[in-house]
């Protein structure tokens, strides 16, 4: 994947083909080296007033004034096409644009209040003058950067018309980030302007993000990256299209430890395996950050007594084990009928949420800092076991995405925070409701931006809110607190602030009574755990929880137990057991080699990359290629102990190699260029 467009991209295409490489271009659309752009090369006139820019008049930059965050114009999105035209011309097979983002704190450049009049045909208000101002300038900013990336790509398609189809995917975090770090972003829209997939942009870097539950504070990788992982996947499931899950082994900050690193991306890998909904990873973006000759980073944590600690490279274990798990991540995609739930919450109860959640995080009045309004009602179900999922609003009226809230039980709704952006999402989740399904509906109706200009107080509607809307869908007074029925289904309304109640002590457990109370109603048997586990085939992924102090004692009265005959991916040296425990806090990728019947010798998990491998009655070869230098471990099924290993034509030497139970092992050095193996029994 060769990383933007310039002067230089074609040369750097050709050098990757020449090497055999299938080529790929990523290039940023709301930044990047596009100085030809800004100072006029490309059409005689100067950009620069399309910079991003605060109120104070601070322009908002990505690394240096040439790289600035841009307010896309139709000009922009001209030049764009035309770099992607040139990069297919050059050989480009596919087309991903990078992290379209606009920041919430802008909207004061000369651009954005021509962009406004044209769009609002009225002039530009202050976006901090009032919430209407502010959640109308969210809408322009979305806006904006969906016609960009709608030009882009319909661009590609007409000019690749003639010659082969070139794909366009789009590189992105998930709504959950945007939301909290403040941006704005064309989230659920990417697939409507064209878009063929997407890279689900989730890592340390985002999932590290503090979030509050129970009054407390702190960073949660875990439990933030399975919802953001899951928040990309809902959106692509109503789609049928592709998504790659991001799957970075360090993060933009460079002066986190390497212990560090290595624990958070276990957590965010660990995550996304427990989405078995996909099975496609982007691994390695900037490797040479990660294993390059100057990828030095500390040792230790930054402390005030070691404030400035040791810095190396990789340690060789995390490298090993890096190699293993990117190879596995190869085999994540089995049949349906070998992905299981080993142990889990009850399923099917999932969050609902809008692009509109990234429309109120700035002045004058902003939603929760902590965005409490998702999390508040999230964690309290994850936090006990239960795999909840983000749930798309955009998508439940989507014509691309019929019967999408089907698979649901219940779903929990707020309008605090965010809001419906069509009265269809209404008719679509009342029938949703009256089919049988159970809604809990957390909202105090006090959120500044139920005034905003929209449809349910506009073009003939005079809803003081859209929950008022929504619940005249429904059949029921506005004040309509308590436990309804509604056709087989039921509602539950409770005026309170999901925001709010993370704060509180128990704010988790008054959320969950609101669930057991729904459940019990529609008859739903609600069940808690303390570990998600999750066989994909012969792999086994597995996360221990903390213990929630409201949880059912007996769910956390002994942790799970996975069982088999199982190797740790996350162990340089591939260690096998019996029992694995999964403990609090725990994080773990196994494979079990029980789910093998054959006695047949083959390739179990390696830390090199494994081709041509070739099994008959007495021997088993195949070529191993890595990183150069590095650690090649290989552990394979084996009943026999082998008479002779060449590596190249050479005797492996015995203490390299070691056979107990079922599996052989196998130490030798990496190169990047096959070694041929061979292995006589």
């Amino acid at each position: 994947m060769v990383y933007g467009i310039d002067e230089t991209t074609a040369d750097r295409i050709r050098s990757w083909r020449d090497h055999g490489y299938r080529v790929t271009v990523m290039t940023g659309v709301a930044w990047g080296r596009y100085a030809p752009y800004l100072r006029g090369d490309f059409d005689g006139k100067e950009h620069w007033n399309e910079t991003q820019q605060e109120k104070s008049g601070k322009l908002i930059l990505h690394s240096g004034r040439e790289v600035p965050y841009i307010a896309p114009s139709l000009s922009y999105g001209r030049y764009l096409a035309q770099g992607v035209e040139a990069a297919i011309d050059a050989g480009a097979e596919a087309i991903y644009l990078e992290e379209p983002e606009f920041w919430a704190r802008a909207g004061w450049s000369d651009s954005f209040k021509h962009e406004w009049l044209v769009y609002y045909h009225e002039p530009w208000q202050e976006p901090d003058s009032s919430p209407d101002a502010q959640y109308r300038a969210s809408k322009l900013k979305y806006f904006l950067y969906r016609r960009a990336l709608a030009q882009v790509f319909d661009a590609v398609r007409t000019y690749a018309a003639s010659k082969h189809r070139v794909p366009c995917y789009v590189a992105t975090h998930s709504l959950i980030n945007y939301a909290q770090w403040k941006i704005v972003s064309p989230e659920s829209s990417l697939l409507d302007v064209g878009a063929d997939g997407y890279i689900a942009q989730v890592w340390t870097g985002t999932s590290r993000t503090p979030n509050v539950y129970n009054g407390v504070t702190k960073q949660r990788t875990f439990e933030t990256a399975f919802l953001e992982y899951g928040a990309l996947e809902n959106i692509a499931r109503s789609s049928g299209k592709s998504i790659w899950y991001l799957n970075d082994p360090i993060e933009d900050n460079p002066n986190h430890s390497w212990v560090d690193y290595r624990t958070n991306w276990e957590s965010t890998l660990t995550a996304s395996l427990l989405q078995p909904g996909v099975a496609r990873y982007e691994i390695l973006p900037w490797p040479e950050r990660i294993f390059g000759p100057k990828s030095m980073h500390p040792v230790s944590e930054q402390t005030e007594a070691n404030p400035n600690p040791e810095k190396s490279l990789i340690p060789k274990q995390y490298e090993t084990e890096l190699q293993t798990v990117f190879h596995a991540l190869n085999e994540m995609e089995q049949p349906a009928s070998a992905i299981r739930w080993e142990s889990a919450g009850t399923q099917g109860i999932g969050v609902l949420v809008s692009d509109t959640l990234m429309f109120q995080r700035v002045a004058p009045q902003p939603s929760d800092e902590n965005l409490g309004q998702f999390y508040g009602l999230a964690l309290p179900l994850l936090m006990r076991g239960m795999p909840v999922e983000p749930v798309q609003i955009e998508s439940a009226y989507s014509k691309s995405a019929a019967g999408f809230l089907n698979p649901y039980k219940l779903l929990l709704l707020t309008y605090e925070g965010q809001k419906p952006p069509s009265p269809k999402f209404h008719s679509a989740l009342a029938a949703w409701v009256r089919a049988g399904g159970a809604l809990i509906v957390l909202d105090d109706d006090r959120d500044p931006y139920n005034k905003a200009t929209d449809w349910w107080n506009s073009q003939g509607n005079h809803f003081a809110t859209p929950r008022d809307h929504l619940f005249r869908v429904l059949g029921l007074p506005p004040s309509a607190t308590g436990i309804h029925a509604v056709g087989k289904g039921y509602v539950l309304y409770e005026s309170q602030s999901p925001a709010a109640l993370t704060y509180l002590p128990d704010g988790g457990n008054r959320v969950y009574d609101l669930v057991q109370r729904a459940a019990k109603s529609a008859h739903l048997s609600l069940k808690e755990t303390n570990a998600l586990v999750l066989r994909r085939g012969p792999y086994v992924v597995a996360a221990g929880l903390d213990k929630d102090p409201g949880a059912s004692p007996q769910a956390f009265a002994h942790p799970a137990t996975v069982t088999g005959d199982l190797i740790n991916l996350f162990d340089a040296d591939l260690f096998e057991s019996s029992e694995v425990a999964v403990q609090p806090g725990t994080r773990a990728l196994l494979l079990d080699v029980n789910y093998f019947k054959t006695s047949t010798p083959r390739i179990l998990a390696a830390s090199a990359k494994i081709t041509a491998e070739h099994a008959s009655a007495g021997s088993l070869a195949f070529e191993a290629g890595g990183i150069d230098q590095t650690n090649a471990v290989v552990r394979i099924l084996s009943t026999k102990s082998p008479r002779e290993i060449t590596v190249n034509g050479k005797h492996l030497d015995p203490g390299q190699y070691s056979q107990s139970g079922r599996t052989l092992l196998l130490h030798f050095v990496n190169t990047a260029t096959p070694q041929q193996i061979q292995l006589f029994f």
